[in-house]
């Protein structure tokens, strides 16, 4: 195993030890509900046909959904793991995003918000990217980190009147709210939380999700 592969999954089992004192907290119900059966069906769907994707695997009958937080450092620690099942099944596997800001991470729902209105313009993956890179400049902070997310909006060469529109439009926040209803209806509780198949899946370590991957796919 690489030396920094050894180093981030060592920081990955910390962080979830300490989960139920930090990142698992008990989220605060949002009224959405209208907001989600708008999107179309009722709440509580683990994918719908807007959710983002990370990749598309058209014959695969095997999805790894993640309910997320991009402030949650439990889910930056995950972020390499993730894009590592990328790399080996991305072909064999869907893997899906769905926003989960944590009420207690000041800057949560603005980073959600950003990488959709970056979605809009077909730039989902890179500003997905670019706040798990960023995080420890952004994260943990009382002050609105807007600036530095236009920033990044930016870097990406995006239209800054679209970026800007699509970022300060309650429609926008209603599409992050719309997951989070969905993810509290599946029983959600904290990030990161996987679902494979429709399952919730908890994994240590890349060996863990490797195994609960290929078992998926013989399945």
């Amino acid at each position: 195993m690489a030396p920094i592969t050894r180093v981030l999954l060592t920081a990955f089992a910390v962080i979830t030890v300490i989960i139920g004192a930090g990142v698992y907290l008990s989220v605060q119900k949002k009224d959405t509900p209208a907001a989600a059966q708008a999107e179309g069906g009722e709440v509580g769907q683990l994918v719908r046909d807007n959710s983002r994707r990370l990749n598309n695997a058209p014959n695969s009958n095997v999805t790894l959904v993640e309910f997320l937080d991009f402030e949650c450092e439990a889910c930056r620690a995950a972020f390499p793991m993730v894009e590592q099942a990328r790399s080996e099944y991305g072909d064999r596997v869907n893997f899906v995003i769905r926003y989960f800001p944590i009420p207690s991470h000041f800057n949560a729902e603005r980073a959600a918000r950003a990488v959709e209105s970056a979605a809009q313009q077909g730039k989902f993956e890179p500003m997905y990217k670019k706040m798990y890179e960023t995080q420890s400049q952004w994260g943990e902070q009382r002050t609105p980190a807007d600036s530095t997310f236009r920033g990044f909006a930016t870097e990406l060469g995006l239209d800054m009147a679209a970026f800007d529109a699509a970022y300060n439009d309650p429609a926008t926040l209603d599409r992050v709210n719309v997951d989070v209803a969905d993810g509290q209806a599946l029983g959600v509780q904290g990030t990161p939380t996987f679902f494979l198949n429709g399952n919730e899946v908890e994994f240590r370590s890349y060996e863990d999700l490797s195994a609960a991957v290929e078992k998926a796919l013989k399945e």
